[in-house]
């Protein structure tokens, strides 16, 4: 009993002795996360500083650059009188439709025609011809073939995100190291373990430049379709308020452009890191 009562308490001591330590340690990665957050957002602070002085100084006519805090005020009042979430929404609806279907389709398309010679040489041709086709030039036949309703929408999201999402994934697999194969070949593995566990976890980080990249499309093609087409969503908020000389408004629906592109790139870098987090990063 005296020796467990002993060796309670050398345990408790050399706690005790570590704890400080620790404390210390997550106090300067706390202060360093906080150095990296604010040094980051000193360059968004000044714009947005220039932005509220240069209107109130004369330095750009208000009439056309509001203040940001008139900006502000306007976007406030169209969240209080559901307009923008009205817009938000129908937007959302038809760049989420637009994007996952296009990862449910190029993904495994791209997986197919990196791996497999025969469909490379099918397919390839056409989608030569159709990547080189920008989404807005052929907004026209989509609402000639779909109508000026929501299919056309997705359809137009959907061509814009495929092609990032189709070229990356056939990049990811074509460009495997080649001594991964080698030696997986060499330990037994069967074609389909194969491609499980090396080829399809290898080529995860540039399938996710693809999906970044088609989650950016999938909001800029989408906003321009909207101000051709549509009686709802953020690209038509922003032509109405235009047309309608309602300057500020026009700027709170651009604003709000621009935040949900950064929340759609956050979520897919914070998605991306979790999924590839045996990868070693440069700063790692």
């Amino acid at each position: 009993m005296a020796g467990s009562s002993t060796g309670e308490a050398l345990v408790r001591f050399e706690a005790e002795q570590r704890a400080p330590g620790r404390r210390l340690s997550l106090v300067k990665r706390s202060a360093s996360k906080l150095y990296r957050g604010i040094k980051s957002s000193i360059a968004i602070f000044t714009f947005l500083l220039l932005w509220e002085l240069a209107p109130r100084l004369g330095v750009v006519n208000v009439t056309f650059l509001p203040p940001l805090s008139t900006v502000v005020s306007a976007w406030w009042q169209l969240l209080l009188s559901g307009d923008l979430a009205d817009h938000l929404l129908a937007s959302l609806l038809r760049s989420v439709g637009g994007f996952f279907l296009a990862v449910a389709v190029s993904i495994p398309l791209g997986l197919a025609i990196g791996w497999w010679k025969g469909v490379a040489e099918f397919l390839n041709p056409l989608l030569e011809m159709f990547r080189n086709t920008p989404a807005l030039a052929i907004l026209p036949v989509f609402i000639l073939l779909l109508g000026l309703g929501e299919t056309s929408k997705i359809a137009i999201v959907f061509y814009a995100c495929a092609f990032p999402l189709l070229l990356n994934t056939i990049s990811g697999v074509r460009n495997v190291d080649p001594l991964l194969i080698k030696s997986a070949r060499s330990m037994g593995l069967s074609p389909v373990n194969l491609f499980r566990k090396v080829i399809l976890p290898a080529s995860v980080p540039t399938i996710f430049v693809g999906i970044r990249q088609a989650g950016a499309s999938s909001i800029l093609v989408l906003v321009a379709a909207e101000m051709v087409g549509a009686k709802s969503g953020l690209g038509y908020l922003v032509q109405y308020t235009q047309f309608s000389f309602q300057i500020p408004q026009m700027y709170a629906g651009i604003l709000t452009i621009s935040v949900i592109g950064l929340i759609v790139n956050y979520l897919l870098v914070h998605l991306e890191r979790k999924l590839t987090s045996w990868k070693q990063t440069y700063s790692e």
